[in-house]
Parts: structure tokens; sequence; C-alpha cells
């Protein structure tokens, strides 16, 4: 007997939601830094909607806009101070469509 498995990638399941972007106002915001922590540094592999990248000056950075809201950089990085976190105003942020 074979099983069928399918591969779903997160990507396809990401794009079933849908987000209402608060211009100019991100609810995260990366704080300045000459070299990433170990925390900061990981969330550019761990964060499921791939927010975090590094730049060419290798510095952490933030696009905010497919945020799930999820809090895996809260957990890492709200603590030291290396990020700053607040929930996104009445209105914006993610739509899950299933829940």
């Amino acid at each position: 007997m074979t099983v069928a498995v399918s591969k779903i990638r997160v990507e396809d399941k990401l794009y079933q939601n849908r987000y209402v972007v608060d211009s100019g106002r991100p609810h995260i915001k990366v704080r300045p830094h000459q070299r990433p922590s170990v925390n900061l540094y990981a969330l550019t592999s761990v964060c499921p909607a791939k927010c975090y990248e590094l730049n060419d000056q290798g510095q952490v950075e933030i696009t905010a806009d497919g945020c799930m809201e999820c809090g895996t950089c809260r957990v890492l990085c709200e603590a030291s101070g290396e990020i700053e976190w607040n929930y996104p105003r009445g209105g914006f942020g993610v739509l899950f469509k299933f829940g």
C-alpha cells in the first residue's frame, strides 16, 4: 500500500490570508543595531511569514506588511529591547480566511 503525500508550502497557505496595511505605521520596528544578536538574526529564518531579512549592511530589517501576528518575534526579541512590538490599530493587520 502506498500513501500519497501532498506537499503544502507555507506560502500557499499564507496566500489565503488578507492584510489591511497601515501605511507608514508598522506595528513592529527593529531598533537600530550594528550587528544583530543571535535571536534577532534567528528571526530571518524562524518567522513563518518571512518578514525579517538581512540588508546589505548585515542588519536585520522587517517588512511588517505580511505579518501574521503570531508572536514569534516577541518571544525571541521583545524582552531584550531589540524590537518594538504593538498590536496593529483597529481595522488593520491580518485577516485570517479560515479562522
